[in-house]
């Protein structure tokens, strides 16, 4: 079956891509990442001081900040710093918070997996249709990213620490390394989410074609709007003291489209030789 259906795209790539957009369309892709974007603007300062406040614990803050400083250059290329002054203010009065603000920092950080798992959802429909995952299971699954982020975190700062004990690894050998890291991270953070988020098993190939692509579409992307913010843009202009927080937002949706577009590549893929016809609200011929 998966030699047919790679057949059937190779035969025919124009046919397949716009069967990828129209089912894009169908299925309400720039809302559903718009509301992706959304929650993850709300989930990422909360995300990210309960993972620093825990590593704090174990590592020095300021090792953290740094590395994580490469880590949001990834995400939100042009206000990177913005976000940091946030977490070190947090971090520095983290004890305030108290039992109900830490675990309120676990509500919030959840909200963006919530609304990726809904989006899945939608383009997966054939899936959903066939079963159902589980409330608990749908529950544990952001904390488990969660958990899995602050391991992934606490491997690079040590491995920093460690090429920083060592005179010959300084400087380019080091940014290279923590770049690399970084990559394979979003490579294998991607792969993941197409696992898991769709209900049902999905093979880890298709998935990791989904991982590597949108990966790859994402770094093009990053570095366009980088461009476009450093030269072009009036954001400054018109937004004034809201800037970063749209300039951010902008950034996630832009990955929110290449994530939800590389989830329905692989939804197509999978219902070329089934027979079915039914995009999500679309009756094709």
């Amino acid at each position: 079956m998966s030699q047919s259906r790679l057949r059937h795209v190779l035969d025919d790539p124009l046919q397949f891509f716009k069967q990828v957009i129209t089912g894009f369309r169908a299925n309400q892709g720039l809302l559903l990442s718009g509301a992706i974007a959304y929650y993850t603007l709300l989930s990422i300062i909360p995300m990210i001081a309960l993972i620093l406040v825990v590593l704090s614990q174990f590592k020095a803050p300021a090792e953290l900040i740094a590395v994580l400083r490469e880590y949001l250059v990834l995400v939100t290329p042009s206000h990177a710093d913005a976000v940091i002054d946030q977490i070190t203010v947090f971090l520095r009065n983290w004890k305030v918070i108290g039992i109900i603000g830490f675990l309120l920092l676990l509500f919030f950080s959840s909200f963006a997996f919530t609304a990726l798992e809904n989006a899945m959802s939608v383009i997966f429909f054939h899936r959903v249709l066939i079963r159902r995952r589980r409330f608990l299971v749908s529950a544990i699954i952001p904390y488990i990213y969660i958990l899995l982020l602050a391991l992934g975190l606490l491997l690079v700062s040590m491995v920093s620490g460690y090429l920083r004990t060592h005179e010959w690894s300084q400087g380019l050998l080091e940014t290279v390394l923590i770049y690399l890291l970084g990559i394979g991270g979003e490579v294998v953070l991607l792969t993941s989410l197409y696992l898991v988020m769709p209900v049902g098993r999905l093979s880890w190939r298709h998935a990791l074609i989904g991982g590597v692509t949108a990966a790859f579409l994402w770094e093009i992307t990053r570095h366009i709007l980088v461009w476009y913010f450093s030269t072009l843009s009036l954001v400054n202009v018109i937004y004034g003291a809201f800037t970063a927080s749209i300039v951010i937002l902008f950034s996630l949706e832009a990955a929110a489209i290449i994530l939800l577009l590389g989830a329905q590549v692989i939804a197509e893929y999978e219902r070329i030789g089934t027979g079915q016809k039914k995009i999500h609200g679309l009756q094709t011929e």
